[in-house]
């Protein structure tokens, strides 16, 4: 058993849903990352989503590729972000995922990314732009090092091919919860708790929904728990929260404390 999938396990034995917290690596500088994951795991995240900047971010919007730019200004790069990935792994007892894009990987060679990923306390790869049609040779290289496949499916997602992905996910599935790209908004729309919903007996029992793009707000965790997810993913309020505040970083780290106190409450079901 993966510690992400043991993760789950427990949170659903205390009747509580997953907050992933996602931070860009090296926003705005490496030597600062380990001090921000710091304050999302003492605000209360159960496993943290590193990115590791890309100069082509596609799945991403605007806060986020400010970040990747921010971050690859100050010098980051795929094994700066395995180095920060290990330095937390060996303060924290908490899964560790990182999300990239195929080129990286591909460039490094993908047997040699996934033993460096394991090496530094990696347990998940998110890589939007690698299909389940490609990935075959990468998750037998995956499952050989223990590090968990996470898939991404989305509003438009046929079910048998939702039942394809399933076939090869593990960790989670991520549930893009919109069509767009990653980005806070102001309010949770109504086809996001419907797709959770359609989507709940799919996964149900077989591997845990996580759903991210737009969730930014405790009343949005709560209403998508409701809805029956396992997890919820929000990056783009803490990257700007990190952007608004790079020049005081206590201030930062306690603003994302307090984020994340808020909304790990309310990702926990009333019984």
């Amino acid at each position: 058993m993966t510690s992400i999938k043991e993760a789950f396990r427990v949170l659903r034995e205390r009747d509580e849903a997953a907050l992933i917290a996602y931070v860009m690596a090296g926003d705005p500088a490496p030597r600062f990352t380990p001090g921000i994951v710091d304050a999302l795991i003492d605000g209360g995240a159960d496993i943290i989503e590193l990115g590791i900047p890309f100069s082509d971010p596609i799945a991403d919007g605007p806060t986020i590729q400010a970040a990747s730019v921010r971050a690859l200004g100050s010098g980051t790069t795929p094994l700066t972000v395995l180095r920060i990935a290990r330095n937390i792994e060996k303060k924290h007892e908490i899964p560790i995922v990182l999300m990239t894009y195929l080129n990286p990987v591909y460039r490094m060679g993908m047997e040699k990314f996934l033993s460096a990923a394991n090496e530094n306390g990696v347990e998940g790869l998110i890589i939007p732009d690698l299909t389940f049609e490609e990935e075959d040779s990468y998750r037998k290289i995956a499952e050989s090092k223990s590090i968990d496949t996470i898939f991404l499916a989305a509003p438009s997602t046929h079910p048998e091919r939702l039942n394809s992905i399933l076939k090869y996910a593990s960790g989670f599935l991520y549930l893009v919860g919109l069509f767009g790209v990653t980005g806070a908004r102001k309010q949770l729309q109504s086809s996001t708790i419907e797709l959770v919903k359609r989507f709940v007996p799919c996964t149900k029992g077989r591997i845990p929904l996580s759903v991210g793009f737009g969730v930014s707000a405790p009343d949005h965790v709560r209403a998508l728990v409701a809805a029956g997810a396992e997890g919820v993913i929000v990056g783009s309020a803490f990257v700007k929260t990190i952007e608004q505040n790079h020049r005081n970083p206590d201030k930062a780290a306690r603003r994302l404390k307090d984020m994340t106190r808020s909304l790990k409450t309310a990702a926990k079901r009333l019984r």
